[in-house]
């Protein structure tokens, strides 16, 4: 027997509902209506009911903190989303596009990772979570030191991936394992290869993406106007990153990796106020970043300032400890306190795992410790005095007690001078010595002193560094540089120290691409009309 239309449409109204019922009770008109969008407007209707979880399903809140590091944002005070979508497809996502547009949601995407600000799954209008978590395969082609890569894999992944394939490719991305590659790589990304070949962002090569109107585009068809919005602008404020094309890089069969420490007793001021003038300048394939804690010396019983240069070198340790006597004799850096490994070993180590452990451990999701962070960031443009650094000391050793502290130095120079700072919207370049991170971490979720304790550092270090503006780094999202959903809010307050010049060139590419501002959160790229 064959159905009319009608008969078609109400049968499939029917399963729609015994879908919806039979996994979720539904808060309003306005959610029947959204859920029955999506299901009704899918190629297969009990394959996207079985990835979309509402606040009555019993997996929605396991699903909702599975990728959230940060406890500031499981407050039940904490806005939640109307719905989570984890599509296994991405032609499952163009769909959602529409219906949130249709009913007036808003789409926050996460790939996964710190989000200091919560952005990418907390929203204060209703909102939906499209979270890329099954979009995670990675492609590695060692014939053309390419890969492609899906936003929801996580940079773990990636290496583990290379290290099947090869010894002497690698990426320059960060040391945190767990993020995933949609945001990192969409807000620059950085590790301890930036000296020798800049940014993730610097090597991506071509993307797929999906746009306000749920086209899914590459290089070629979204433009090269856009391309070069996403790679360090956030792709977020545009639409969604479903995967990046990736340059991979030469690495050698054995690097040489060390981590020593030095305390204000061994003569600590001296030896930051010298590093300052050496790690931008030193050959580009050595990476000494400095993470400095406030720690008890068992000695005295009080409170001290402990440094950690933590190093990784592209070649042996003879070169290695040749450059060291050479450039930076203050470390006292000695044959002992070298080991040499691959490159991805050094990148294991560098998440914090020890020496010997297999590298499967890089696909771990769930192993990183869960507590409240506050991170703020800055850029130095020139050295700090001593005097300077004694101050910073002062608030370690005289404020700091029941939270954890910790300032991180990064050392830029080398390929980061060599790329020009509208060459992606990622403007932090020609000039800057190095980049601070401030990360102040807690128990619990309260947020006082932590957070008073962070801005006051952050206020001190004011004649320290760069200024008109005072520049920060996009994925250390900060929003103490302000709120601002206009144009006018954005350009006074957080977009010139996100992007300095390239901020308007983003609005411009916004305005094109996203009339509407669909896409948007507390710091995403403003329309101009």
């Amino acid at each position: 027997m064959q159905m009319n239309t009608k008969t078609h449409y109400s049968l499939l109204h029917l399963i729609v509902l015994i879908l919806v019922r039979a996994g979720q009770v539904l808060s309003n008109n306005t959610d029947d209506d959204f859920l029955n969008c999506l299901i009704l407007n899918s190629d297969n209707a009990t394959s996207i009911s079985k990835v979309i979880y509402s606040p009555n399903n019993s997996s929605y809140t396991s699903v909702l903190q599975f990728s959230i590091n940060n406890l500031r944002f499981i407050s039940p005070s904490t806005p939640k989303p109307r719905y989570i979508v984890t599509p296994t497809d991405e032609s499952q996502i163009p769909t959602l596009v529409s219906c949130s547009k249709k009913y007036d949601l808003e789409i926050r995407t996460r790939s996964g990772g710190h989000d200091f600000e919560g952005l990418s799954y907390v929203s204060q209008v209703p909102f939906v979570i499209l979270d890329l978590r099954n979009l995670k395969s990675v492609t590695v082609e060692v014939e053309t030191a390419t890969a492609w890569v899906q936003a929801g894999a996580t940079l773990g992944e990636l290496y583990y991936n290379i290290a099947q394939k090869s010894r002497n490719l690698g990426f320059p991305g960060g040391i945190c394992y767990q993020l995933g590659l949609g945001g990192h790589i969409s807000g620059g990304g950085y590790g301890a290869l930036l000296r020798k070949y800049g940014l993730a962002a610097d090597n991506v090569v071509d993307a797929r993406f999906i746009n306000v109107h749920g086209k899914i585009l590459d290089r070629k068809s979204m433009g090269e106007d856009l391309f070069w919005a996403i790679r360090g602008g956030g792709g977020s404020s545009f639409g969604i990153i479903l995967s990046w094309k990736i340059k991979l890089v030469p690495v050698p069969e054995l690097v040489t990796k060390f981590s020593i420490d030095r305390t204000q007793e061994q003569n600590l001021t001296e030896i930051i106020y010298k590093w300052q003038f050496v790690a931008p300048k030193i050959d580009k394939d050595l990476d000494i970043r400095i993470l400095m804690f406030s720690v008890v010396n068992p000695s005295t019983g009080n409170r001290t300032i402990r440094a950690t240069f933590d190093t990784v070198f592209l070649g042996g340790t003879d070169r290695l400890l040749q450059l060291m006597r050479d450039e930076f004799p203050e470390l006292g850096l000695t044959r002992e306190d070298c080991t040499e490994m691959s490159w991805v070993e050094s990148v294991k180590i560098g998440a914090g795992f020890v020496n010997g452990e297999p590298l499967e451990v890089l696909l771990n999701r769930t192993a990183q410790p869960k507590n409240s962070v506050k991170v703020k960031s800055d850029f130095a443009t020139s050295p700090i005095s001593k005097d300077g650094f004694e101050g910073i000391w002062k608030f370690y050793n005289d404020k700091i007690e029941a939270f954890m502290g910790l300032l991180v130095l990064t050392p830029y120079g080398g390929r980061m001078d060599e790329i020009s700072e509208s060459a992606i919207p990622f403007p932090h370049r020609v000039g800057t010595l190095y980049m601070i991170e401030y990360v102040v971490a807690w128990d619990g979720n309260e947020t006082s002193p932590h957070i008073s304790w962070i801005r006051s550092l952050y206020n001190y270090m004011t004649s320290y560094v760069s200024n008109s503006p005072r520049e920060a780094y996009l994925n250390y999202d900060d929003l103490d540089l302000g709120v601002g959903r206009t144009y006018e809010e954005a350009n006074r307050t957080w977009g010139p120290n996100y992007f300095k010049n390239n901020f308007d060139r983003l609005v411009k590419v916004k305005t094109m691409v996203d009339p509407d501002n669909f896409f948007k959160h507390e710091q995403s790229i403003p329309t101009r009309s």
